[in-house]
C-alpha cells in the first residue's frame, strides 16, 4: 500500500498537483517547491496570504546543500545532534518556486531522515512544501479525522494512510544568527 502511495503522491507532484499527505510531524499540505503555481495553490487552499512563508522538506544534508548556497556549519551541526524534527531558516534560498521564499529572502527547511515524507522526497528528488494541514488561523490538526473537509475536498490526492502513527506535535522551529548563536522561534 505505501508503495502504490509513494508513486501516486509523485505523480502528482510531477503534475503540479497539491497532496495531503503524512510529514515527520503532523498532516500536511504539499506541492513541488520548484513549482510557483503549485506553491500559489497551497496558499488558497491554506486561504493563506502568500506573504507569510511556507516550510519545504528535503531529504538529505546534500539535497539541502542545493537549494541553500551556504549552509552554515552550525546548522549541519545542529540538524547532525537534533533530536526532534527541527526547521532551520536559511538566508538566500536558491532554484525554488520565488512565491515560496519570505521577503527578507530566506526560507525555512527541514531535513527528514525516515519514514513516507522521507521517501516520497527521495524519489521525487525535489523539495516538498510542507505546512500543516489546516485553514489559516486554525489549530493544526492532531489525527487525520481533524482535517478540515475543506481541505479534504480542495486538495488534489489524498495518501491513503489515514492510520499511519505520526508525532502530532510541529518541529521547532530556529534561526542560525551571523554570529552563530541560535534563535529560537518555535519550540
Amino acid at each position: 500500500m505505501e508503495r502504490s502511495a509513494l508513486q501516486e503522491a509523485v505523480k502528482n507532484l510531477k503534475l503540479g498537483k497539491t497532496i495531503l499527505y503524512p510529514t515527520d510531524t503532523v498532516w500536511g499540505l504539499g506541492c513541488d517547491a520548484t513549482n510557483p503555481n503549485a506553491v500559489s495553490e497551497i496558499y488558497k487552499l491554506k486561504n493563506r496570504v502568500e506573504t507569510k512563508a511556507l516550510i519545504c522538506l528535503v531529504s538529505s544534508i546534500e539535497m539541502l546543500n542545493v537549494y541553500i548556497e551556504n549552509v552554515p556549519e552550525a546548522a549541519i551541526r545542529f540538524l547532525e545532534s537534533a533530536t526532534k524534527p527541527t526547521t532551520i531558516i536559511y538566508n538566500n534560498p536558491r532554484l525554488v518556486a520565488a512565491n515560496l521564499i519570505a521577503l527578507d529572502n530566506t526560507l525555512a527547511i527541514r531535513v527528514v531522515t525516515e519514514g513516507f515524507a522521507h521517501d516520497l522526497i527521495k524519489l521525487f528528488n525535489k523539495p516538498i512544501v510542507s505546512t500543516s494541514a489546516n485553514m489559516s488561523g486554525h489549530s493544526s490538526p492532531k489525527s487525520f479525522k481533524e482535517i478540515h473537509e475543506d481541505i479534504l475536498k480542495d486538495v488534489d490526492y489524498v495518501v491513503n494512510l489515514q492510520n499511519e502513527k505520526i508525532n502530532t506535535q510541529p518541529s521547532t522551529i530556529i534561526r542560525i544568527c551571523e554570529d552563530g548563536s541560535v534563535d529560537i522561534l518555535r519550540k
